[in-house]
């Protein structure tokens, strides 16, 4: 009768082997994270690369094909196609990670603030977020730039206003779910302060759900910023940018389709790898989460 009775309370395996699955990363991942690892190092150590000045005219290789000396071309200028990739990754690269960064460090704290106080701090800063939100974020892009003049840090900081009440939602939810668990309230019965209850219990476990989220914002603002830099209105020329370089190949796209081709792609493949490795961790996280 005992042997029935531990077979019977036994944990089935499935769910064991079902973890062991979700835990494991795929090729797949892998392979995004070489592709953007190559590409952060090629921009972090560009300076330090056998590379072409990528501002330097060359007249004699406008328009060119690949070559030993010039793997992807030229431009319309005979420009390397290859260093300006190189190099503008260093502008796409950081317009991402710093307007993202900024945004999610803003958000989330207005977010925690919002989620833990409640009442008019709360109402308050859900309606700042939803103004910002009804703004149409490309006209606020075009007042800044016209206000202040098309520069990288124009551009990350207009980007960074447009995450601040995305991050300050998803903040604000996370808070409120972690503010009635047990270890919030045993600390606030021991009479901790608010602002320790913050920064110890409920910061931690916000942190992981915000950044999953801001890996994937990262993918969408590099093509947020090439787009504007297609349409004149990011980093200005001749700072070397994947949309900017898109944009100077269009008008010879039927002719000479590398000057394009080669930029867009290196930022497809970019922002795809980022995209899978953020929706990958996600999943990792409700996988830890689903299993406490």
């Amino acid at each position: 009768m005992s042997e029935v009775q531990l077979t019977a309370a036994a944990p089935p395996a499935a769910p064991a082997t079902a973890v062991r699955r979700a835990g494991r990363a795929s090729w797949g991942y892998w392979v995004a994270w070489t592709w953007l690892g190559s590409v952060i190092l090629a921009a972090l150590f560009a300076p330090l690369l056998p590379l072409w000045d990528p501002a330097v005219p060359d007249y004699s290789n406008v328009f060119g094909g690949i070559t030993p000396q010039h793997w992807l071309g030229g431009d319309t200028l005979g420009r390397d196609t290859f260093s300006r990739v190189v190099y503008g990754a260093r502008a796409s690269l950081l317009v991402g990670i710093c307007a993202v960064g900024l945004g999610a460090v803003v958000g989330g704290v207005l977010g925690m603030v919002a989620g833990y106080f409640r009442g008019r701090i709360e109402k308050l800063l859900t309606w700042i977020a939803d103004v910002v939100l009804a703004f149409p974020g490309l006209v606020l892009i075009i007042a800044i730039v016209a206000v202040l003049g098309a520069s990288l840090t124009n551009l990350i900081a207009g980007l960074a206003i447009l995450s601040v009440p995305t991050f300050i939602r998803l903040s604000r939810a996370t808070t409120l779910v972690v503010a009635q668990r047990e270890f919030v309230q045993a600390a606030r019965a021991y009479g901790c302060r608010p602002l320790r209850i913050i920064a110890r219990e409920i910061a931690p476990n916000v942190v992981l759900p915000v950044a999953a989220y801001a890996f994937i914002m990262v993918g969408v603002f590099i093509v947020v910023e090439g787009s504007l830099s297609f349409l004149g209105l990011g980093i200005p020329p001749p700072t070397p940018s994947w949309g900017g370089m898109i944009a100077a190949g269009r008008t010879e796209l039927l002719r000479f389709p590398h000057i394009s081709l080669f930029p867009a792609a290196v930022m497809f493949l970019t922002v795809l790898s980022i995209n899978y490795i953020g929706e990958r961790t996600r999943k990792q996280f409700e996988v830890k989460e689903s299993n406490l």
